[in-house]
């Protein structure tokens, strides 16, 4: 099957057929320019710009990054909105999760519901997934892509009362974090339809390079975290060394504990009616071990060696009947046993050639082997247990080649030619097994099929630098294959075979920036975005005689399709920078999973999902992200960051509010920095979500009146603040507040669905107050 981005247009009513053509001639166009001009090009380093960029002083705000790109640029050249947080923000800021990573972050957010999830009965998932993942600019799950060291982490999985999150990130083995935000389609291919989140992992030269400093033969840091809003407490070191000057090496490794996440529920009966959390104990264990080789300056090497796992014990008190049981199959309890591992191995090849057509070429070679096992118990009054044991496992090859060659013809005119190849390959298999006593119709099964989910593609990007202007077309062709590896423990049970399906995609970008002079520049990006779907989506199947309810496959799914245009103004001053993005996406054949097609989930009338491509959708919204600075005080220095962020969605053909999206947050905060100490105070605002801003008031369930009214959230503003104390070179006392006011309040992703009728609408409260402290000891 053949698909493309042709069909659909763009606010800018400019069809994308249109947009293909010409970015595809502009690409063209720019190769051969470079060909003309092969003979009278001078070539530059990685990084090196052309004059009209380069010549202009180097300020604080410029900030190297790798995403938008595929290689080093500063983000003030960058047609889109980036977000980049570092080591050091990382340790300074308490963060220890993806969920604190988005926390100041405008239009983004990581869904975090509480674990009131059931092991058996109707299906229930809430909270069992953790983390489930980001959400940017109001899309998420499989829409964002995250990679790690330019590997893909693993996919979400739901089923039923299984979830399997996103969350195989151990925050103490990252560098930096880097947030694009739009669509990442052009060049990481398919689930960069919303936008990507790259981690990047410790670096020996990290601990062995200091600023100003001759470079070390040995070094590293001791650290230690704690955390009150779970209850975390986590240590760990990180070594590095170097042999020679051209080997070096490093080892990181942590363990941490945590429990449950705090919440401001009150009722601590173990019954269904309870909203404190349920007893909760986590363990994580993470290790990381690199070597790189750098035969010669043109020449580098590194390998990457991770293992991350995570396990996770659950008594479900809130699963419990309440007093009197007088059924024979009322829950007297309920326990659970999580366990994830994600192992990898990379690979990183890199030359300096700097040839008629090659600067640099890189090379990426993956592997990582990730599966999650789930097993729960329901103990009943009087019957026989009921037992569960769920898995999701990926086995993942990936490989890319990425070449680039800088051509100048003059002082004020250059091009950066870009170009490569990517090749994934990723088993993906699941098991659903257990025992149910009483239940003729359990048989253990595989709810979709082993299935290798593979991709292929070639990208091509021009950099083209005139004058004033930075102008970047780019076109990527990508083909995948969902092949079923075979039936067995699919079908049977399932009553028809799966299907194999492929498909291909051509995705267009253009960017253009303007320096409308050394201290500000204004950008406008048009780019498009697909994903295709994957095994469960298409495969996916329940049939049972003793539950009312039918999932049926859909192996004609068409991959998800997007075209955003996105406008920005960045100032760049000395004391104040300011970046201000306004962003448009136009969506086709979104998938919705599971979408109710009918029934009334009784006997002989079964309520019937299948996971479909829904029509069109638009998402737009802005974000303003800045930094004012004060003045000097005492030695020390005062600034203010802050952001702001609002999305709204459309169901273009219900003409209704798209639920999903998040309220508006708003961010400010106020910063001292002097040689030993660096303070911060910040407010947060997180605006209401009203039922207009919903595509329906109403529960799903019951269809007919009287009909159940959603949960909505009120606006909070929130006050927290850090304090980093470095005691000496090296060593650091890092200290915070959060939520000092101790407000009670709701995230709206964590709340979506939920009854306004509920008795246990305290339980998704975030928590109250808490503190958290670390202490890192670098030599």
């Amino acid at each position: 099957m053949m698909t493309s981005l042709f069909s659909i247009t763009i606010p800018a009513t400019i069809p994308l057929n249109r947009m293909t053509l010409a970015v595809g001639l502009a690409c063209c166009c720019a190769t051969f320019s470079c060909i003309a001009q092969a003979q009278m090009q001078t070539t530059g380093t990685l990084g090196e710009l052309p004059n009209s960029v380069a010549s202009s002083p180097v300020k604080p705000a410029q900030i190297v990054v790798v995403s938008g790109t595929r290689y080093e640029q500063f983000v003030e050249n960058l047609p889109m909105a980036i977000d980049v947080i570092d080591q050091k923000e990382i340790e300074r800021l308490g963060i220890t999760d993806i969920r604190d990573l988005a926390k100041n972050l405008a239009n983004v957010e990581v869904k975090r519901a509480p674990a009131r999830f059931t092991v058996t009965g109707v299906g229930n998932s809430t909270g069992r997934d953790g983390n489930a993942g980001f959400s940017i600019r109001g899309q998420d799950g499989n829409r964002v892509l995250m990679l790690i060291d330019g590997m893909r982490l693993p996919r979400s999985y739901i089923n039923g009362s299984n979830a399997f999150g996103r969350d195989s990130i151990a925050m103490n083995l990252i560098r930096q974090v880097e947030i694009v935000r739009g669509p990442a389609s052009v060049l990481y291919g398919s689930d960069g339809l919303a936008g990507l989140v790259n981690f990047m992992t410790l670096e020996p030269q990290d601990f062995l390079q200091e600023k100003n400093v001759v470079v070390k033969d040995f070094g590293g840091k001791l650290f230690a975290n704690w955390s009150g809003d779970d209850h975390s407490r986590s240590f760990g070191a990180s070594l590095a060394g170097r042999l020679n000057p051209q080997w070096s090496w490093l080892i990181s490794g942590s363990s941490s504990k945590a429990k449950g996440l705090e919440n401001m529920g009150t009722n601590d009966f173990p019954n269904i009616d309870r909203t404190t959390p349920n007893p909760q104990e986590d363990q994580t264990q993470s290790v990381l071990a690199k070597f790189v080789y750098q035969a010669s300056a043109n020449q580098k090497h590194s390998l990457s060696i991770e293992h991350v796992d995570k396990t996770s014990d659950f008594e479900l008190l809130s699963s419990r009947a309440k007093l009197p049981m007088t059924s024979a199959s009322a829950v007297r309890g309920e326990t659970v046993h999580k366990e994830s591992t994600r192992d990898r191995l990379t690979l990183v090849d890199r030359y300096d050639i700097k040839n008629d057509w090659i600067d640099h070429i890189q090379s990426n070679l993956s592997y990582q082997d990730s599966s999650a096992q789930d097993d729960g118990v329901t103990h009943r009054n009087t019957l026989a247990d009921r037992v569960r044991k769920v898995s999701y496992a990926e086995q993942a090859w990936q490989f890319s080649l990425l070449a680039d060659k800088l051509f100048k013809s003059s002082p004020n005119f250059a091009q950066r030619l870009s170009y490569g190849f990517d090749y994934s390959r990723i088993d993906v298999s699941n098991f659903f097994d257990g025992v149910d006593p009483g239940n003729v119709d359990f048989t253990p099964r595989k709810y979709f099929p082993d299935t290798r989910d593979s991709s292929r593609a070639v990208f091509l990007q021009d950099e083209i630098f005139a004058g004033a202007w930075i102008i970047t077309p780019g076109l990527r062709y990508d083909h995948f294959d969902l092949d079923v590896k075979t039936q067995d423990g699919f079908s049977p049970p399932a009553k028809t075979p799966a299907k194999s399906l492929s498909g291909s995609a051509v995705v267009p970008k253009l960017g253009v920036l303007y320096k409308l002079s050394g201290d500000w520049n204004a950008y406008a990006s048009l780019a498009g975005g697909f994903r295709a779907p994957n095994a469960q989506q298409i495969n996916g199947v329940f049939d049972s005689s003793t539950v009312p309810a039918v999932l049926l496959a859909n192996p004609d799914l068409k991959p998800e399709k997007s075209q955003n245009i996105e406008i920005g103004v960045r100032a760049l001053f000395e004391k104040f920078t300011l970046d201000v993005a306004v962003f448009s996406g136009n969506y086709k054949n979104l998938i919705y999973d599971k979408k109710p097609l009918g029934g009334k989930g009784i006997a002989g009338d079964p309520a019937i999902f299948q996971t479909v491509n829904v029509d069109k959708a638009k998402i737009d919204g802005f974000e303003i992200r800045g930094q004012v600075q004060w003045t000097e005080i005492a030695g020390g220095k005062l600034s203010s960051p802050f952001s702001y962020g609002r999305t709204r969605g459309t169901d273009e053909v219900a003409h209704t509010p798209l639920s999903s999206i998040n309220p508006s947050k708003l961010y400010a905060g106020l910063r001292y920095t002097n040689d030993s100490w660096d303070w911060q105070l910040n407010a947060r605002h997180q605006a209401g979500k009203e039922e207009a801003d919903l595509s329906s008031p109403y529960l799903p369930k019951p269809a007919v009146p009287p009909r159940v009214r959603q949960f909505l959230v009120s606006g909070v503003t929130t006050v927290d603040t850090q304090v980093q104390w470095t005691v000496q070179k090296n060593w650091r006392v890092n200290l915070g507040v959060d939520n000092i006011t101790n407000k009670k309040y709701w995230n709206w992703s964590d709340v979506q669905g939920l009854a306004a009728t509920s008795v246990v609408v305290d339980a998704y409260t975030q928590p109250g107050r808490y503190y958290h402290a670390s202490l890192v000891m670098g030599f």
